[in-house]
This record gives C-alpha cells, sequence and structure tokens, in this order.
C-alpha cells in the first residue's frame, strides 16, 4: 500500500484524469460528503465481500474514509486479496475538507 495526497488526487480530478475512488465510510458518511467515489463500507471489506471491485485488482485503486485509518486497513486487507496498487489517501475527508472545504 502506498499513501497519496489530497492534494495529489485533486490535482488528477482538476486534470479530468478518470480515478478509481473507493470510500469506505459508512453510507450516512458518504451522503453528507464525498469526492465521487464508489461507496464500499470497511465491514464488506473485512468479510471480503468484494466482487464489484474484482475488476480493478490490476488497476489503481484510491481508497479514502473520513481520517485514512479505515482506509489504510481497507488497502491491507485489498492487498492481501490480490488488489496490486492500492493508496491509502492521507488523512481522509478531514484532510481534504481542511484544504479544499466542500
Amino acid at each position: 500500500m502506498q499513501n497519496i495526497t489530497a492534494e495529489e488526487v485533486k490535482a488528477r480530478l482538476d486534470a479530468g484524469e478518470k480515478l478509481n475512488l473507493v470510500d469506505v465510510r459508512e453510507p450516512h458518511e458518504h451522503a453528507d460528503f464525498n469526492i465521487g467515489g464508489k461507496l464500499f463500507p470497511l465491514g464488506k471489506i473485512q468479510t471480503m465481500q468484494v466482487d464489484e471491485l474484482e475488476s480493478l485488482q490490476e488497476e489503481e485503486v484510491i481508497v479514502y474514509c473520513r481520517s485514512g485509518n479505515r482506509s489504510g486497513q481497507a488497502a491491507m486487507i485489498l492487498e492481501t486479496l490480490g488488489f496490486k496498487n492500492t493508496k491509502n489517501l492521507v488523512g481522509g475527508m478531514m484532510n481534504w475538507e481542511s484544504v479544499y472545504g466542500r
């Protein structure tokens, strides 16, 4: 697992790059504010219910949560399941909001 900063993700999104963003927060957190990631709560990843994500095993997957802790766990689990290029958004949405707001 590698880390990626909010600045790197924002620059890539602003450049029009299509990113595989996975939001591992809970539905109410995702509904409150998100950056376009596919909602996939950590609990599903912990129970290895990742069928919907399997097509991304060979691609870069950027995982995010509120603070970076859950997404770090998720990225490590995905790696053990064979995902080749997982990245954890450092500081999560708390950092994103402190830098860019909502």
